[in-house]
């Protein structure tokens, strides 16, 4: 089989061409630029490309780089400042994959006449009685990347492979050390690749500030509507956030006081919403966007409910407008992502919508 894999510079990546090519097949390696700028780091950077190429020669593989930036500015950097404006809390590795990784990338594969791709996502792809496969957890759970790939149907995942779903990741350092891979010990990539190393909350304000204007809000409480303090721009509030809103002395859980977080943020009325922990919980995310295998949504059907990366899974029930969950947990911030699992295997994600900022009926 010909297959090109995505290769980001990183360690899995690099080890998911080895393992490939071990199997037999004919392997090509191709690294995305997606990102350029000042605040080039992350993964997909030009010195992770450089790292990609050094990995292909040591394993003596062809190697391509894609120039997708003027699209990843489009699907990817847009979308994402169009959220915060709108008070929305996007996720832009999840985006990434969905616009670039497996539409993008695949579709320059299909042209270039390759079977599969594969990426060093560490997920599986598993297949049924019927052959139709279907996304599945790592074995390595700790590092398990399923949640960021739970919006893929069956047409990408029947071109998709990955290969390092199959170990741990202790084990996959172990490969790249083995074979002498110039990645084996490079650390992983955490942030968010078009906004300046390390990702921080200043690094996301300056990025910010220079593509949209940046509003100070009114800090309002829930239950009085008492004016609490103020934040310094009301686009950068998230859901849940408790540190930076600016409140006055004793309100942000010093000295025994009660602890405020936000629970909502109306960007057109410039003003944030907080209150007190057990206000933040609800018994249904709702959801909209909504992805699964082949269209269609199990609805009534028993999953668990991720709606971060390493997030705890929530056990509930799928329903049309979202998941109601069996036991009262946090809201997710509007434009997050939510994986719906049975056992092992994605069975649906969907796109958390606006919900008022007050406790719900059904909480």
């Amino acid at each position: 089989m010909r297959v090109l894999v995505a290769m980001s510079g990183g360690v899995d990546s690099s080890v998911a061409a080895a393992l490939l090519i071990d199997q037999g097949h004919e392997v090509v390696g191709a690294t995305m630029k997606l990102w350029g700028g000042v605040s080039d780091s992350g993964c997909c950077s030009v010195a992770d490309v450089a790292d990609a190429r050094r990995v292909a020669d040591r394993l003596g593989i062809d190697h391509h780089t894609f120039d997708f930036t003027e699209y990843f500015e489009a699907a990817v950097v847009d979308p994402y400042v169009s959220a915060h404006a709108e008070g929305r809390t996007p996720n832009p590795c999840a985006e990434c994959n969905r616009h670039l990784k497996f539409r993008r990338f695949l579709d320059r594969a299909r042209r270039l006449g390759f079977d599969a791709i594969a990426t060093g996502h560490h997920a599986k792809v598993v297949r049924d009685a019927a052959g139709v496969p279907h996304l599945a957890r790592g074995q390595d759970r700790k590092k398990d990347q399923s949640y960021v790939l739970a919006m893929l149907g069956a047409e990408q995942l029947e071109r998709t492979l990955l290969p390092v779903g199959d170990y741990d990741k202790s084990e996959i350092r172990a490969i790249a050390q083995r074979l002498l891979l110039p990645t084996a010990a490079k650390a992983d990539s955490q942030e968010v690749c078009f906004i300046a190393r390390h990702g921080s909350a200043a690094g996301r304000q300056r990025f910010l500030e220079q593509r949209i204007a940046l509003h100070p809000g009114r800090v309002l409480d829930q239950r009085s509507g008492e004016h609490l303090g103020d934040v310094a721009a009301v686009e950068l509030v998230t859901i849940g956030q408790r540190r930076g809103l600016g409140l006055r002395g004793g309100l942000a859980g010093e000295d025994g006081a009660a602890r405020r977080y936000a629970l909502g943020v109306d960007v057109a009325t410039r003003t944030v919403v907080v209150g007190e922990e057990a206000e933040l919980a609800t018994r249904f995310w709702p959801l909209s966007q909504w992805t699964s295998l082949d269209g269609s949504l199990p609805l009534g059907a028993v999953i668990e409910a991720q709606a971060s990366a390493h997030g705890r899974p929530r056990r509930g029930v799928l329903e049309a407008g979202g998941v109601r969950l069996e036991e009262p947990a946090r809201r997710v911030a509007p434009g997050q992502l939510v994986a719906c699992y049975v056992g092992d295997e994605v069975v649906a994600s969907g796109v958390v919508t606006a919900v008022p900022a007050g406790p719900r009926a059904d909480a």
